[in-house]
């Protein structure tokens, strides 16, 4: 498998299948914070808190992990889904991955990890050996680090047909 390929693609956090899920035999999620969880102007989509409430209350174990250092996004994100979040992270180094799952106290093949880029989130949960979910950014205005990169990330997608 490639280190580009994700497991999984989806429309967006809230489209993604506990079904699915458990037939990756998945047990903990990680999730992004920046075009996943929330857009840039710190608005968090309804339809993401009822599908994190509800990944709660079927009991998977969450965590963020963020390469962000922004301490009002954390804040923010900590207290409207009550999750431990983990900054710094690196992506795509695997180090941050491998401490999301120590602390979830999982193995990295039960964790999946939702993010919305290929470079940070996609290759970084390959390298943990991380089950890799791409969702499509929650609103296409971004920060110029991350829209530059998503040509070549849509040419990487539709070479393995997603």
């Amino acid at each position: 498998m490639s280190i580009f390929k994700p497991a999984r693609v989806y429309e967006g956090v809230s489209s993604i299948s506990f079904d699915d899920l458990d037939s990756l035999n998945i047990k903990g999620i990680i999730l992004d914070i920046d075009n996943t969880l929330i857009d840039m102007y710190k608005n968090i989509p309804e339809s993401i808190k009822e599908w994190v409430n509800k990944a709660k209350e079927k009991g998977y174990k969450l965590i963020v992990l963020s390469n962000t250092n922004r301490r009002h996004k954390i804040e923010l994100i900590k207290e409207v889904f009550g999750v431990t979040c983990l900054t710094f992270a690196m992506k795509p180094f695997k180090r941050g991955f491998l401490k999301a799952c120590k602390e979830l106290e999982l193995n990295p093949n039960e964790v999946c990890m939702v993010g919305d880029q290929l470079f940070t989130d996609v290759i970084g949960a390959n390298r943990a050996n991380v089950v890799p979910i791409y969702v499509k950014p929650i609103n296409k205005k971004e920060y110029w680090y991350t829209a530059w990169k998503r040509n070549i990330e849509r040419s990487i997608l539709k070479h393995y047909g997603y």
